[in-house]
């Protein structure tokens, strides 16, 4: 049995630990809360940043070539902060619904089928030369193939002359080799490598935004996966082109919503894909983009500058007309190296959720913008709570762009 007196003795001791330590915990959490880097524009007065990051408990200063912030408490150093100049970028905020016609390199194998010849007898040469699902077929007894157009002029040759298809394939990141036999089919009365291929895929997106001194931009967020295999798609060449919102599909709890558009890939052509990634799909337009809302672009906010709170996005719901919506952002997750989901939004515009029911397919790349910058775009939706979903941070969509964001690359690297 422990005495009375003892435990008096005890929770004594303990509130004089507390009130000892209730002093130290303000520069504690201060200290916690203190980055290992922070990204300042270039214009931007390095002393202006640590100012901001001093105060009664606890001391910044700057070191003599302003790449660095000191921390110091009652004079004892507790923490260094790297300063990152970045560059002053401006964009053009997108949010125009845009149609993309990806062409891959190399054609893509997406199932086996049986080949009718003789006696009814049935066989998949294909799937007999260990050919599988989701290989590129890149070059066909040494020359490229970059449509199904060149692989049927390949079988038809290979099959008259009774000679193999020696197949140069891309599985992953692996080049194999491989010899197939073209069977001739009774029934349609040609020859068959009993593959299923495709060589292109078409879709919508989101414009994120324009980049005028390069006229590089970004769109999407995310990859473009083939519909079959469920793999990216390697590009060959690659076009945009205007598309016009003509319904929308609502999401629910479980179904994901989308927006139906129509667009033309031999008209409006607006400029060329030349990359496929995980943050979006990029390259270069024909001509300038313009946003009425935004005639002189907007600056770069990143990922450090990102607050929790309101924001904003501009997408299309109807048409061409360019509307901008409230969202929350609810998490920020700021990470050095590249992530794709780098923020979790939630829709809270009244209309855009009477409208979509949230976030839907067709949404993506949509740009997010707080306090006057463009920090990033939408990329996925929670399927079972379709009015939020994931964002990604502009400064990694802007390196996948091919635009420099470091004032010093060679330092950043």
């Amino acid at each position: 049995m422990i005495h009375e007196k003892t435990v008096k003795y005890i929770c004594g001791s303990v509130l004089l630990l507390l009130m000892l330590a209730l002093p130290l915990f303000s520069p504690v959490q201060k200290y916690l809360s203190i980055p290992d880097e922070v990204k300042v524009m270039a214009s931007e007065d390095v002393q202006t940043v640590w100012n901001n990051n001093s105060d009664d408990a606890m001391t910044a200063f700057s070191s003599s070539n302003d790449h660095q912030i000191f921390y110091e408490f009652a004079g004892v150093p507790l923490k260094k902060t790297q300063i990152q100049a970045m560059k002053d970028i401006r964009l053009i905020p997108g949010g125009q619904s845009v149609g993309v016609e990806l062409h891959t390199k190399g054609v893509l194998v997406v199932g086996h089928h049986l080949v009718t010849g003789e006696g009814d007898e049935k066989v998949s040469p294909g799937e007999e030369a260990d050919v599988l699902v989701g290989d590129i077929l890149l070059k066909g007894n040494g020359k490229e193939l970059n449509s199904m157009e060149d692989l049927s002029s390949l079988v038809k040759r290979s099959g008259e002359e009774g000679k193999a298809i020696e197949l140069t394939i891309k599985r992953n990141d692996q080049q194999i080799t491989t010899s197939l036999e073209p069977s001739f089919s009774e029934q349609d009365q040609e020859f068959q490598v009993g593959l299923y291929i495709r060589d292109s895929a078409a879709g919508i997106g989101t414009m994120t935004f324009y980049h005028p001194d390069s006229k590089k931009y970004g769109a999407l967020g995310h990859v473009i996966s083939d519909m079959d295999t469920k793999k990216p798609i390697e590009i060959h060449e690659g076009t945009i082109v205007e598309s016009h919102v003509t319904s929308i599909e609502k999401g629910s709890q479980g179904i994901p919503g989308e927006k139906k558009a129509r667009f033309s890939m031999s008209e409006n052509r607006l400029g060329t894909i030349t990359k496929n990634t995980p943050f979006g799909i990029f390259g270069e337009l024909d001509e300038t983009m313009d946003n009425q809302d935004y005639p002189e672009g907007l600056p770069v906010g990143y990922s450090d500058q990102i607050k929790e709170g309101p924001a904003q996005i501009l997408t299309v719901l109807e048409g061409d007309k360019l509307q901008t919506f409230d969202i929350e952002i609810v998490s920020n997750m700021p990470k050095k190296s590249p992530v794709t989901k780098g923020m979790i939004v939630k829709i809270t515009d009244e209309e855009l959720l009477s409208e979509t029911g949230g976030i839907v397919q067709g949404m993506s790349g949509s740009p997010i913008i707080q306090d006057g910058k463009i920090i990033g775009a939408v990329t996925h939706v929670f399927v079972n709570d379709p009015t939020s979903g994931y964002g990604v941070h502009i400064e990694w969509m802007l390196q996948e762009a091919g635009i420099e964001i470091y004032e010093d690359q060679a330092k950043a690297s």
